[in-house]
């Protein structure tokens, strides 16, 4: 049961450090986000801090 706990843990971190990450702006590039894994997941996204995003990157 060890071995499946540190096997659990040990791909979370190896998932977190290869994690898909990017930079998006939005239409008028005056404003942009960071995000980690997913660009619909980003706290900036969720709350629309820069109005709607320029997908073409």
């Amino acid at each position: 049961m060890i071995k499946l706990v540190k096997f659990t843990a040990l791909l979370a971190v190896i998932s977190t450090l290869t994690a898909c990450s990017g930079h998006i702006e939005n239409k008028s590039k005056n404003c942009g986000y960071d995000y980690l894994l997913h660009p619909a997941i980003s706290i900036s996204r969720i709350i629309g801090g820069c109005g709607p995003a320029d997908e073409s990157k």
